[in-house]
């Protein structure tokens, strides 16, 4: 396991280089991460960040890791201090990606298909575009703002119809 320290590196052009996370491996952590560069069988993202804690067990910067195998500096960093922190296992796994907040609540995409499905504007047959839409739910004051992307999206997640 990793050690946190700080430890002084490198002091090159006036410039002093800090390794806060120590990535110190056991032979048995080595040993893993060395089967999973070989195997060829782990996901890419695996597979970096194997690459990435041999590399820092080896005592390279970050910058140096980061331009060797083709990585930002974050994901070095990162890598390094999750080890440190979390371990091995934390380390080489993926977290999980919540992605956006969802733009609508259940009653606003409720209120959407309601919409949707009632009397078009006037002088309109039929809610002919998912814009007229959104403009709508701004106009009631349903919400500040909305894309017609997301009117589609919501609408399609329902499979409504408009008729």
């Amino acid at each position: 396991m990793g050690k946190l320290l700080s430890v002084l590196v490198t002091h090159q052009a006036g410039v002093v280089n800090v390794k806060k996370y120590v990535v110190d491996l056991s032979e048995e952590e080595r040993e893993r991460l060395e089967a999973i560069t070989t195997k060829g069988t782990s996901k890419a993202r695996r597979l970096r960040r194997a690459h990435i804690l041999l590399l820092a067990d080896e005592g390279l910067l970050d910058r140096e890791i980061a331009r060797a195998i083709n990585a930002a500096m974050t994901t070095v960093e990162r890598t390094r201090k999750r080890f440190v922190e979390e371990g091995l296992e934390a380390a080489l796994a993926e977290r999980s990606r919540p992605g956006a907040r969802r733009k609508l609540d259940g009653h606003q995409e409720a209120y959407l298909v309601a919409l949707a499905c009632s009397d078009p504007p006037e002088g309109k047959k039929r809610w002919r575009s998912m814009q007229l839409l959104a403009d709508r739910l701004v106009e009631i004051g349903m919400v500040e703002e909305i894309s017609d992307e997301t009117v589609r999206r919501m609408l399609k997640k329902g499979t409504s119809s408009r008729g």
